[in-house]
């Protein structure tokens, strides 16, 4: 089975300072886009979703732009090829707006459902911030 890169993009009211580390740091990420999220001292982070474990590493950051999470491989193909996450802020710089893009590369193939599930996480996220 092939992967699919799902691409989705959300307006959030708050500046991209505010929002960062929300994206970037375990205690923030735990806030909206898991159950929970912890960071282990070989610095393997541990999403947690509907009691499930599934673990990752940083493979990118620029501060208060993006960063992007490489799932550690639970397959053979996974090892060539493995899922991701990035979270990116975007400025408008006409309208000053500050838009989250979400790019996830995973096994996932109903774009439907990829785009309420986002929708939902992003909004807790905008929940907590006011956005």
């Amino acid at each position: 089975m092939g992967k699919n890169k799902f691409i989705t993009e959300f307006e959030i009211n708050a500046s991209q300072k505010i929002l960062f580390p929300y994206l970037s740091t375990a205690s923030g990420l735990a806030q909206w886009f898991a159950d929970d999220v912890n960071i282990n001292e070989d610095k393997v982070y541990s999403f947690l979703w509907d009691g499930e474990d599934h673990r990752a590493t940083k493979a990118a950051q620029r501060s208060n732009v993006s960063v992007k999470f490489e799932f550690l491989p639970e397959t053979e193909e996974d090892k060539d090829d493995p899922n991701y996450i990035e979270l990116k802020l975007n400025l408008n710089e006409l309208t000053q707006s500050v838009f989250i893009q979400i790019t996830d590369y995973s096994d996932l193939d109903d774009e439907e459902e990829q785009q309420d599930l986002w929708e939902n996480i992003v909004y807790s996220l905008k929940q907590i911030i006011g956005g």
